[in-house]
């Protein structure tokens, strides 16, 4: 591929003034063409302005930018491809605030606090691709770690959303006596920030997310928002995380569909998750059906909130934390499995729902037996 002629149009194509542009992602297929591309780009980008905004993503040999809607790679066929770079959104369905602190009714469900003696997920990393943290909360700051803003690579990841204080709430809180604990109380989280304050992100700053966590080897993603079309380099992404031997665990959305989830979640490479309520039924708003692999507590979850505060919120988002916990659990147990074999066990250790109409094929996550079920 003539890597100087693509540059050259791409310097043009982005110069373009007057016309409707659009986030794109453009994927080369060798990876000598990306290579030679980001050292020319490298050397472009001091003399072409235009050229500074283009984002690199190596995990999926890509970059990401604006081009005008009509932009087409026909004269570069073969060599490149191109997709929309669209936005995504987090799972989350209502929210209220409670007065209730301590354990939260999902940790006691999924019988967390019976492993603790056992395993707390201590030095698990999880990296948690959201809204952000708010570092300065009372039962997360035995939990975090740095992390990285996507959106401001100069700032810490801060929350000014909620969501993503919230999941990280849920997953390793460390504040018994005076606020709440999550399912993995010594487990490390790694926020990483790619949804602005509306909870909104592109798919772009989902890969930089993913490529930042395989990079900082961390052992498991947590992915509480999805979207309904698929994306090829997302998938890309996804599957170099999945080889590296990072588990990836991913709501499956908030639409009550019987057979269909969002994406990330319906990829096989996930760990997909349905939400569940008190009565250990599917919750109404959760989608459902043979996609799911495991269903846990998402229905009126309390957890960490911005300002050091709590809010009850449900969506299949909170159950995909409690997912994340458990597995810090089951990790620092039995250090060393592989995704496949994760999701195995899980499929294998679910507790069944309470429904006559409940699906035989999977069930709800039950911490004790999942730790069962990895020493079989």
């Amino acid at each position: 591929m003539d890597i100087t002629a693509f540059l050259h149009w791409l310097k043009d194509t982005m110069a373009c003034t007057g016309q409707t542009t659009k986030n794109r992602i453009i994927r080369f297929q060798q990876q000598g063409d990306y290579r030679r591309f980001l050292q020319e780009w490298s050397e472009a980008s001091t003399t072409a302005p235009e050229l500074k905004s283009v984002k690199q993503m190596r995990i999926i040999r890509a970059i990401s930018c604006q081009l005008p809607v009509e932009a087409t790679l026909s004269g570069f066929s073969g060599g490149v491809w191109i997709e929309n770079d669209r936005r995504i959104t987090v799972h989350t369905a209502v929210k209220t605030i409670p007065l209730e602190k301590g354990i939260p009714w999902g940790v006691q469900q999924i019988k967390a606090p019976l492993a603790w003696s056992t395993t707390t997920g201590h030095r698990i990393k999880i990296g948690v691709i959201d809204t952000g943290v708010d570092f300065s909360h009372p039962d997360l700051r035995q939990s975090l770690s740095r992390g990285i803003n996507l959106l401001n690579r100069s700032m810490l990841p801060h929350d000014d959303n909620g969501h993503g204080t919230h999941i990280a709430g849920t997953i390793a809180a460390a504040n018994q006596v005076q606020g709440m604990i999550g399912i993995a109380p010594r487990a490390q989280i790694l926020p990483v920030k790619a949804f602005d304050h509306n909870g909104s992100a592109f798919v772009s700053d989902i890969i930089l997310g993913i490529d930042w966590c395989v990079r900082n080897r961390v052992h498991i993603i947590n992915m509480s928002f999805g979207m309904k079309t698929r994306s090829k380099a997302l998938l890309n992404a996804i599957n170099n995380a999945y080889n590296a031997g990072v588990i990836v665990v991913a709501s499956s959305g908030n639409d009550g569909k019987r057979r269909s989830v969002d994406y990330p979640a319906r990829y096989p490479q996930t760990i997909s998750v349905g939400a569940t309520n008190r009565l250990r039924r599917i919750a109404p708003f959760s989608n459902r059906g043979t996609f799911i692999d495991i269903y846990a507590p998402g229905d009126k979850i309390f957890s960490a909130w911005l300002r050091g505060k709590y809010h009850e919120m449900s969506g299949t988002s909170m159950a995909t934390s409690h997912v994340s916990g458990a597995i810090a659990l089951l990790l620092a147990y039995r250090p060393g499995l592989t995704p496949a074999e994760i999701k195995a066990i899980l499929k294998k250790s679910y507790l069944p729902l309470r429904s006559t109409k409940a699906p035989k094929y999977t069930g709800e996550l039950d911490v004790m037996k999942m730790l069962g079920a990895a020493d079989r």
